[in-house]
């Protein structure tokens, strides 16, 4: 499906992001939705709430959406000399 020069292909792998920001999602859908049979893309991503990581899903239009980078896993490593 392409909106706006925005590829969004079917692959489950799909890392998106909100173009204004917000967390790193996976592309769980790409379709119409059912009522306005307007182009549609279903993310899940993860949230923080409280000491749990909770699931959240939610359904946003391909012009709201930009490819996501996976991120890096971030750490330092110390040299302790004796």
């Amino acid at each position: 499906m392409r909106a706006s020069g925005f590829l969004v292909s079917t692959s489950l792998i799909d890392l998106v992001r909100v173009k204004s920001g917000g967390p790193i999602m996976t592309v769980e859908q790409v379709g119409k939705t059912a009522m306005l049979e307007e182009d549609a893309v279903w993310c899940v991503w993860f949230e923080k709430v409280g000491n749990k990581q909770v699931a959240r899903k939610d359904t946003f239009a391909p012009v709201v959406l930009e490819k996501a980078e996976k991120p890096r896993a971030a750490f330092s490593v110390g040299v302790v000399r004796a």
